[in-house]
């Protein structure tokens, strides 16, 4: 295909339609060192609104089935490339939102193509076993291959694989629960009185235990997660739920320089509070067996906390202990510069539990040996997961670290956030609060109805964007958006800013 550019050098003339943004001007950038992409296009390129009147037809075809007020446009995979995403109107859009966080390395990765290629991952991708009852002959050695090898500080050595991020939460809430109760019981069996209550969902055998989250935290839309989950309400209207205690989240000031002050005082404030309720709570006799928290808040509005606060949160479980639980199924998998986003805080010994999914390209959770369930079928569904994801998680895996991704987030991200900081500088009326880890960035319009005609003013010019919070658009680009992306949307975004009414 003549638009699309294979493996060709990224040359200075690409480099001067990308601008940057020096002492608070808009100015050409300094050509970049020449960059090999692969199966990537140029630049983005319109031709119909978006969505355009193919989408507008299979929405009302969609809409007919099932509910689809949720679709943005429909797509066409085929095309996508890299970093840019085609529509069905033949629309090619730079996508920073890359499937809601969870697209690793672009579309259409030749590396992944030439996988699904391989005759011997045939069987693989086309039976999908039970694979708690009947796994693979090399399913030890794949994860070993692909998951273990990056599970974190201390590598823990137990994995259990699920289907997604819901799914991965609300088995590590089982995992803590079992794991709580039987420390509780003395590592001695269940009672017949146990056995019989739990069946009529009755204390002694479905004991009154509670895990402690965050105002403003996602972990899932099962009915557990929604229960620690505090970002919108439309995620839990209508839903009964359960009496668990939810601690305030940090809401740091910006710039962090100019308000070190306040930003400690209030994250001491918020883990007074959390002491305060697992005290209470334990009172109420619905005892905080597990504590869960985002590195990053990202449904929530992309709010974060400094890796002190962290530390500290770390010790109060330990000191009162709950199990710690990390969820980075939107952090996790290169996007914040480390592979995963907890280890930006430096501990030893940061989680009981970690889950991911989204860039993982499966679900799941790492734990510590001693929260291994003590029975089969405790942790189970059908097919715990695929393999055919743990191949591609692998070869993501070999991309990630053949093409030293981890520094490009770190390179690209500094430029976007840079140029974001510019932006802010200019249009402080539109931008506020800047911030971000790797390319996993974000920014405060003044309100909602600005920040959803800023998402929607972008994608028409072929940028695809997303919005999180009542007012915040967060990016969310591949491990392969490098600088020249960066400066291309921020040339984009500039103009949109300076028209804006």
């Amino acid at each position: 295909m003549a638009s699309m550019l294979l493996s060709r050098q990224l040359t200075c003339a690409v480099q001067q339609n990308c601008r940057l943004f020096v002492s608070g001007c808009r100015s050409i950038s300094q050509a970049a060192a020449k960059i090999d992409v692969d199966f990537d296009y140029d630049g983005p390129l319109m031709k119909t609104e978006v969505p355009g009147p193919r989408s507008r037809e299979l929405m009302k075809q969609l809409n007919g089935i099932q509910n689809a007020e949720s679709v943005h446009f429909f797509c066409n995979y085929n095309e996508s490339r890299g970093n840019y995403l085609v529509d069905v109107d033949g629309n090619r859009m730079l996508d920073l939102y890359s499937q809601i966080s969870s697209l690793p390395i672009g579309y259409s990765h030749p590396a992944l193509v030439k996988l699904l290629q391989q005759p011997q991952n045939v069987g693989t991708f086309i039976n999908r076993p039970a694979l708690g009852v009947f796994p693979p002959d090399n399913f030890p050695e794949k994860l070993k291959e692909s998951l273990l090898s990056v599970s974190g500080p201390k590598r823990p050595s137990q994995i259990v694989t699920m289907s997604c991020g819901s799914c991965s939460n609300e088995n590590a809430f089982k995992t803590i629960f079992m794991w709580y109760r039987n420390k509780e019981r003395g590592n001695t069996g269940a009672t017949k009185e146990e056995l019989d209550t739990c069946m009529i969902n009755q204390y002694p055998g479905c004991p009154d235990y509670s895990i402690l989250s965050f105002m403003g935290a996602f972990h899932g839309r099962t009915m557990g997660c929604l229960a620690t989950t505090h970002s919108k309400a439309i995620h839990k209207l209508d839903i009964p739920s359960f009496d668990w205690p939810i601690a305030p989240f940090p809401r740091l000031k910006y710039p962090l320089e100019e308000f070190v002050k306040e930003n400690q005082q209030e994250e001491a404030r918020c883990l007074e509070e959390v002491e305060d309720l697992i005290v209470k709570y334990r009172k109420k006799k619905k005892t905080v067996a597990g504590i869960v928290v985002e590195p990053i808040q990202s449904e929530g509005g992309d709010n974060h906390a400094s890796d002190d606060f962290f530390r500290k949160l770390r010790d109060i479980a330990r000191k009162h202990g709950c199990a710690f639980l990390v969820d980075e199924v939107q952090t996790g998998g290169g996007c914040t510069g480390k592979f995963w986003a907890h280890e930006h805080w430096g501990l030893d010994d940061p989680a009981d539990v970690m889950t991911f999914s989204k860039k993982m390209m499966t679900g799941g959770f790492f734990h510590k040996e001693e929260f291994r369930p003590n029975a089969p079928f405790r942790i189970f569904n059908t097919w715990l997961g695929d393999p055919s994801k743990n191949l591609l998680i692998a070869e993501v895996l070999n991309v990630i670290k053949r093409e030293d991704l981890l520094s490009n987030v770190t390179h690209a991200g500094k430029a976007l956030l840079t140029g974001l900081m510019d932006l802010q500088a200019r249009y402080p009326h539109l931008i506020s609060r800047a911030r971000g880890r790797g390319t996993f960035c974000s920014f405060d319009a003044p309100d909602e109805t600005t920040r959803n005609k800023l998402i929607l003013i972008a994608r028409n010019k072929g940028v695809v964007l997303g919005g999180c919070g009542d007012r915040s658009i967060r990016f969310r680009p591949t491990l392969v958006f490098r600088d020249h992306h960066a400066h291309l949307f921020l040339n984009i975004f500039s103009d949109i800013l300076a028209d804006f009414k």
